[in-house]
């Protein structure tokens, strides 16, 4: 689908401003200014993201009384368990309360739902095997601000339960002894994931276990190495690298390359990220992020949870290599349920009219239809909802579901609420349960709330370019400057730059299993750089049969192989110059 080129427009004298007032570079200056930072002291906090900076965990809502409260369960001798959710997220919180509980001797156990059966949340029939099992306190992390009826059940069963969450809550809010939540209170910053709140209550209870405000030394080192799990989560869950997030993110890489913690070192090891001289957010965005992801959509997200927790290397190492070949098995099941999507947006739905997609099928693995969601809403730039039914017959579907063109998904499944079993989620990112017989009512009433809530304006897809330059001008030392602003993410992405009649050096060829991806030589001015596509396999015909220039939008990124520095190209979009049709 074409996209529409929005080059941010180029302010000169604010850019020369900035140079002078924060000491930065033009190219540092260009790039702050486009995502609006332009305050010196603002910019010198943003580069700097220095880890003293983080906002004091007592100020984070009700995190007084959750600590007060876990503490004491601690100094008893009560059974805790940490209760997870089964994403990336989910499992590096629970990993953080784990860890950092047994530092103070706590008898704590962790327990995760199983995606495939279960479900999200706290379910009554885990609380009562909790229970059953002497479990005396919960304390849930990424979920449970919605779960009122399930909190009151455990409340029935004489369980204290304190809640860390951070998704959107309902006008009742359930009776747990504490909710930890950024958004319920005063705090400076509400974009915090699961894992960061569950930082935040550790840090917490770390300070009255130390009796000060200055945690004793061993408990300060573990929240420093904890930010590498912080930092795996805040990346993984797309919440905002800004403000905190920034800084976890930041000092959490340089944990995570530096950790000894066994599992940590096997999961770097499986991803091919040992050796490298540092790691970036895109390492734990697509390489530490997708591998655990891939645990908790195939139903083993407790392994995931052990791999980060175990001190022991033999299991460790076992334990990674095991959730790698999950994540493998992951990429076929998605590729799998891609091509049935896609056949049945051809057969049923004109993509060039409808609003959104509903999409469903039997068998399709309810572990991987919200990447397949995410992948046909990104190329579509359509709200895209994808259901799976059970091979047994079962009336009941689960369903994922990933926005586009700025369509809030919760406010859609509550407009469709009459047609759906139960629902939750994000604006982005949303889950449902719907029964067979109500899928074509559902279908209908969601593409027509698509149609009312989007313009015609909000469907076109658009791609937003920080500047134009030119090839030679990518040089290693404007890399360097470049990733100044790094660590890149949600609200501070990497970087985007278009370059205008820009030639193919020989034949681009695709490559990656199944073809999915190109690799092509493009050439200006005398400078020839590689660029990959990832995902865009199809678009190889295309370039081939291209006989004039090509104007592309691209990221630049260094590729380091076997330390050899090289910049290279992340193609993102491309067209025939229009400079050559006018010719």
């Amino acid at each position: 689908m074409e996209r529409i080129w929005e080059l941010v427009p180029h302010d000169t004298e604010l850019i020369e401003r900035l140079e002078l007032s924060a000491k930065v570079s033009p190219v540092v200056a260009q790039l702050l200014a486009a995502r609006g930072i332009i305050q010196p002291d603002v910019i010198q906090q943003f580069l700097a993201a220095p880890m003293g900076d983080l906002h004091d965990p007592d100020r984070l809502p009700n995190v007084g009384t959750g600590a007060k409260t876990l503490y004491e369960a601690i100094t008893s001798g009560k059974k805790i368990v940490i209760f997870g959710d089964y994403d990336c997220d989910g499992m590096t919180g629970t990993a953080i309360l784990v860890n950092g509980l047994r530092l103070l001797k706590a008898d704590v156990t962790y327990y995760v739902p199983n995606r495939l059966q279960d479900g999200y949340g706290l379910n009554r029939e885990a609380i009562e095997s909790l229970a059953k099992r002497g479990c005396q306190l919960i304390v849930t992390v990424d979920c449970g601000v919605a779960s009122v009826d399930e909190v009151d059940f455990a409340n029935e069963l004489g369980l204290d339960v304190i809640i860390t969450d951070h998704h959107e809550f309902k006008d009742q809010l359930p009776a747990a002894n504490a909710i930890v939540h950024p958004r319920l209170g005063d705090y400076p910053f509400h974009g915090l994931c699961g894992a960061g709140v569950a930082f935040k209550l550790i840090w917490s209870v770390f300070r009255l276990a130390s009796g000060s405000e200055k945690v004793k030394p061993a408990l300060r080192n573990y929240l420093v190495s904890a930010l590498g799990l912080a930092a795996i989560g805040t990346v993984a869950d797309m919440v905002p690298l800004l403000d905190e997030n920034r800084i976890i993110v930041k000092h959490g890489l340089t944990s995570l390359h530096r950790s000894q913690h066994v599992g940590i070192r096997a999961l770097l090891n499986v991803c091919k990220l040992s050796e490298k001289p540092n790691l970036g957010a895109d390492d734990i965005g697509f390489s530490l992020g997708p591998r655990l992801n891939a645990a908790g959509r195939l139903g083993q997200a407790q392994l995931g949870v052990e791999l980060l927790t175990t001190d022991s290397s033999e299991r460790a190492e076992a334990l990674a290599e095991y959730i790698n070949n999950l994540n493998a098995s992951r990429d076929s099941l998605e590729r799998s349920v891609n091509l049935a999507a896609v056949k049945q947006i051809k057969e049923k739905f004109n993509a060039d009219r409808d609003a959104g997609f509903v999409l469903d099928g039997t068998g399709w693995h309810a572990g991987v239809i919200g990447i397949v969601a995410g992948r046909i809403a990104e190329k579509h730039h359509k709200p895209t909802v994808i259901i799976s039914w059970d091979k047994l017959g079962h009336r009941a579907g689960l369903g994922s579901a990933r926005s586009a063109g700025g369509l809030q998904l919760h406010k859609a499944f509550e407009a469709c609420s009459q047609h759906l079993l139960s629902h939750g989620g994000h604006a982005a990112a949303a889950g449902l349960k719907i029964d067979r017989n109500q899928i074509d009512l559902f279908r209908e009433e969601f593409l027509e709330y698509c149609s009312s809530e989007m313009t015609a304006k909000d469907v076109l897809p658009k791609i937003r370019i920080d500047a134009e330059v030119l090839l030679p001008q990518l040089t290693l030392q404007t890399m360097d400057q470049i990733l100044k602003i790094a660590p890149f993410g949600q609200s501070n992405p990497r970087p985007r730059f278009c370059a205008m009649e820009v030639e193919l050096s020989g034949p681009p060829k695709k490559m990656g299993g199944g073809d999915r991806h190109l690799s092509l030589a493009v050439k200006q001015n005398g400078k020839t750089l590689r660029a990959v596509a990832f995902g865009k396999g199809e678009w190889c015909d295309d370039l081939s049969a291209e006989s004039k220039p090509i104007d592309i939008v691209f990221q630049p990124v260094i590729n380091d192989f076997r330390g050899i520095k090289k910049v290279e190209l992340h193609l993102l979009d491309w067209r025939t110059s229009e400079t050559s049709e006018a010719n």
